[in-house]
């Protein structure tokens, strides 16, 4: 029976069966189709990574108030901390401008306000007071012309020493001359160098965006000249505006060149460097290393202290300014008194010598951290007292503003350098080697 059933069986397999597995292998294959979903996050994840952001938000939002904390309690020791001062009020002093005997022309003081450019401010004053004393013009000249090309003349050093220059506001009074020789100058009308809406000068952000791109500069070893006097250029014209490359002046056009040369009929040659400073022989010139002279101004001419003093004394009450350099940092120095005067218990009057002055010099106390215009001469209890036009912030702490007084012994021990017209040291210039 098995026997007779068996083919009847796998007939049947073979019939029903055999078609279909053959149909299947020849079918193609279901494909999967791709689709978006949701994302959905794990829970627990979600809640750890949450926790962790909040956690460190909650660092950082600590950690700035912790430094802002401590830069508030910085400032306000800051300001709290008193000044060292005296008791001025027995001085006897000028009782003003108009108190002074010799007094020259210059023009009205303005302000430097939130820059480095001192040396600017009262060099251009100087010079201002040159061309009416020379021609009997009234000249308003651009500080801020000389700014901006002592900015590029101090970044293409900075590329020449790869970085090993510094790119800083401060200067000498002999930049200006430096820079007149090459770039000319031009009347404060066509270019005052400003652009904010206030008419404040605020430098900043400005010298701030400077040294950041030198830096990247430096740290890239990216020493393309002209690519980076563009890009510095880009960056004052933004807060400066750009230089003219001409100006008119009564109905006709200049050069910068010309202007200096025709207008002005000024001559950089005609003006002499004078300091008294143990650091080099007397009656030679040379080299001063002073924190403004980053171009190696060479051509100080070096008196002994009485002929320093005596040469600039002469050629005041000749009728002549002058642009001194010095330290302002000091006991006898106030904005509110409008004097600067040296107190006893610094040294006595009779003991400022060469060897005290260079004392100063040599320790850092008295540095070239301020240029100003003397501009008048005056006798008060005995004494030499010097009228002082300032763009700086301590002349304008009391009436009349943009003045100060100093008197022959802060002159002596704390001012380094004077600038005069060849024909007011004709004397001294003749001994020197």
């Amino acid at each position: 029976m098995k026997g007779s059933r068996r083919p009847a069986t796998f007939a049947l397999v073979t019939t029903l069966v055999l078609p279909l597995v053959l149909q299947a292998q020849s079918a193609p294959p279901k494909k999967d189709a791709a689709i978006y979903q949701k994302h959905a996050d794990d829970p627990v994840l979600k809640e750890m990574e949450d926790r962790d952001k909040k956690a460190a938000e909650d660092a950082a939002a600590l950690t700035e108030k912790i430094v802002d904390e401590q830069e508030a309690l910085k400032r306000k020791e800051e300001e709290s901390k008193p000044d060292l001062r005296f008791d001025m009020k027995g001085i006897a002093r000028p009782s003003g401008p108009d108190a002074f005997q010799v007094k020259a022309w210059f023009s009205p003081p303005v302000a430097q306000y939130l820059t480095g450019t001192c040396w600017s401010f009262s060099t251009t004053s100087y010079f201002e007071s040159e061309v009416k004393r020379l021609s009997g013009k009234e000249i308003k000249l651009s500080e801020m012309w000389n700014a901006y090309h002592e900015y590029l003349d101090r970044a293409r050093r900075y590329v020449s020493t790869r970085g090993n220059s510094p790119f800083e506001e401060g200067s000498e009074t002999e930049a200006v001359a430096r820079i007149w020789k090459v770039y000319g100058t031009v009347p404060e009308q066509a270019y005052p160098g400003i652009c904010a809406k206030d008419g404040r000068h605020d430098h900043v952000g400005m010298v701030r965006e400077m040294q950041a791109y030198l830096a990247y500069c430096k740290a890239n070893n990216s020493w393309d000249e002209g690519q980076i006097l563009d890009a510095l250029k880009e960056i004052m014209n933004k807060t400066m505006g750009a230089p003219p490359a001409e100006v008119k002046w009564e109905g006709r056009t200049y050069t910068p060149q010309a202007f200096l040369k025709s207008v002005c009929r000024l001559d950089m040659d005609d003006y002499a460097s004078f300091v008294s400073t143990t650091s080099l022989p007397f009656w030679t010139s040379g080299y001063v290393k002073l924190a403004g002279n980053w171009w190696k101004f060479g051509d100080y001419h070096n008196l002994p202290l009485d002929e320093w003093y005596a040469t600039l004394l002469a050629a005041v009450k000749a009728g002549s300014t002058t642009v001194l350099e010095g330290d302002v940092d000091e006991p006898g120095y106030s904005g509110e008194e409008k004097i600067a005067v040296i107190p006893s218990f610094d040294i006595p009057q009779a003991f400022i010598d060469q060897d005290a002055r260079e004392f100063r010099f040599d320790n850092g106390t008295t540095a070239d951290e301020h240029n100003i215009h003397l501009v008048g001469w005056t006798s008060v209890g005995g004494a030499d007292w010097f009228l002082i036009k300032d763009s700086a912030r301590a002349a304008r702490k009391a009436p009349p503003e943009g003045y100060l007084y100093y008197r022959a012994d802060y002159v002596k021990l704390k001012m380094l350098t004077y600038t005069l017209h060849k024909d007011f040291a004709k004397g001294v210039l003749a001994k020197f080697n």
